[in-house]
């Protein structure tokens, strides 16, 4: 049975996302965010004619080179975020 040319395709439409509450609590860094933050204006400087895309790259190839002995910090400052983050998280749900 052939489809007729002028039939009407029903679309889904668009779908509005739900707004997030701003009392709700933000979510834990990671080590490599805690260690790009320490280290971002070091990189900046000493590669002024690097792009945002650039200081990335340097950061992402600076965090793969460095041993677990210099991760250690930015791990320990991760896992203090990420406890905090749980209990925000715990408190804000059982005010819900």
């Amino acid at each position: 049975m052939p489809k007729d040319p002028n039939q009407k395709v029903a679309t889904g439409g668009r779908k509005t996302k739900a707004k997030k509450d701003p009392a709700a609590p933000k979510r834990p860094l990671s080590a490599y965010m805690f260690f790009s933050q320490d280290w971002r204006e070091r990189v900046k400087a000493d590669n002024p004619e690097a792009g945002f895309g650039d200081v990335g790259r340097l950061l992402g190839t600076k965090w793969k080179e460095m041993g677990d002995e210099e991760k250690k910090p930015y791990v320990e400052k991760a896992n203090k975020d990420k406890e905090r983050a749980e209990s925000e998280k715990a408190a804000y749900n059982s005010k819900a």
